[in-house]
């Protein structure tokens, strides 16, 4: 055990210093997401850092789309050699905890470098807390906090600097922590174990959206079984459903979203998503209209480092790549056609299942998840209001509603 630079403040919730974790399970881990996109140019920035103190790895990827061309850069080392928050290039800073940070990728022989600012436009909303097992272990129990917000800086790529505006980039962002989903390749053969027994109704329809306008902004979260009932919970992802809408950072409660319909429209021939209408009764009863229109082809999270293969040697960025200070390798892929052809490195078979539960069956065309959004918000009184919103949203195998199989 050893000392952090976090053990100086008085937030200790064990009786062993924060490098310690009172769980010996591989997939016990803690990171962030951010994302920041601009609609009208079809440009969206993700980047992420996790930690898994159980292997000892901290990593992360810094991730550009420009209409289609999807190039990520990879990063991981070992952990407890250096406890700040920076892997190689890559620097994250907290400037104002719970709403404003940081993030700086330095020149680097990728190609691609960043220096942004993170704000949130309204408080951050902490989710239903996540709880799934198999055969009486407890397979997930996580937190995790979602917040709407917005961007300001800039991004350099082949020679290209794209201006990074409050008025037009708007962000999204999750911060996570616990048991989440079994890590492989860390995490033992299928074959080796009885079938699993997943508690609750298996979830077919996975919708998480981020959404910010001048006045309004927030967060929701939803899933329905394969009949389109609402998904109480049982796996990594599902829960009932919940959200909340801000008036920016004003001091009043926050309007509590109760029960949503929803009507979504998909491109011909595929589960790609076009557009999305959502009526939403908060719980005063006022009526809530969002509808999205999808702006451009969704990103991909498999090329991230979460998820086996995603790495060139076949790991995750929880496992080791060779080198305890730095790891570092880039690619890029087409997603400008979607479905399309996809295949992690170096895995096959069972160590490149899907995981995370997010329906992807390599052996067939995919297609992305992740999709930036114009947003049209009708409010109770009538008024409506422009703005944006990340829409992650996929169909698990059969799928009712719409006449998925």
């Amino acid at each position: 055990m050893k000392l952090t630079p976090y053990d100086e403040f008085p937030v200790h919730q064990s009786p062993y210093p924060f490098s310690y974790i009172p769980s010996t399970d591989y997939s016990w881990d803690e990171g962030y997401y951010w994302g920041l996109f601009s609609p009208d140019t079809q440009v969206v920035l993700a980047a992420g850092m996790r930690l898994n103190p159980n292997t000892d790895m901290i990593g992360g990827y810094a991730m550009l789309n420009d209409k289609g061309r999807q190039f990520t850069l990879r990063f991981s080392r070992c952990w407890r050699r250096d406890f700040s928050l920076s892997v190689g290039p890559f620097t994250f800073k907290i400037v104002e905890p719970l709403k404003s940070m940081q993030l700086k990728l330095a020149t680097n022989e990728s190609g691609l470098s960043f220096d942004v600012t993170w704000e949130g436009v309204c408080p951050p909303y902490l989710q239903n807390h996540q709880l799934a097992e198999s055969r009486g272990r407890r397979t997930t129990d996580q937190s995790r906090y979602s917040q709407a917000g917005l961007g300001e800086g800039w991004i350099k790529w082949e020679g290209r600097e794209y201006s990074v505006r409050r008025d037009s980039w708007t962000g999204a962002r999750d911060h996570s922590w616990g048991l989440y989903a079994e890590r492989p390749p860390l995490g033992p053969p299928r074959s080796l174990l009885p079938p699993g027994q997943s508690t609750g109704p298996r979830r077919a329809m996975h919708l998480w959206i981020l959404f910010r306008t001048p006045e309004f902004s927030g967060f929701l979260d939803y899933h329905e079984t394969a009949e389109g009932k609402p998904c109480p919970g049982g796996d990594v992802f599902s829960g009932p459903f919940n959200g909340h809408i801000h008036k920016g950072w004003k001091a009043e409660e926050p309007i509590v979203l109760e029960s949503v319909t929803r009507d979504f429209r998909y491109r011909k021939g595929t589960r790609v998503l076009d557009a999305a209408t959502l009526t939403i009764i908060d719980r005063q009863g006022g009526r809530w209209i969002l509808h999205f229109d999808i702006a451009a082809l969704p990103w991909l999270p498999m090329t991230f480092g979460y998820t086996p293969g995603s790495w060139k040697d076949g790991g995750t960025f929880h496992t080791y790549h060779g080198s305890e200070e730095l790891a570092l390798e880039w690619d890029e892929i087409d997603t400008s056609v979607q479905p399309f052809r996809y295949e992690p490195y170096n895995v096959r078979g069972e160590g490149a299942r899907d995981t995370f539960g997010f329906g992807i069956d390599y052996d067939k065309p995919v297609h992305g998840i992740e999709y930036m959004s114009r947003l049209t918000l009708t409010a109770p009184d009538g008024t409506v209001h422009k703005g944006a919103a990340q829409v992650e949203h996929f169909i698990n195998g059969r799928y009712e509603p719409y006449g998925f199989e």
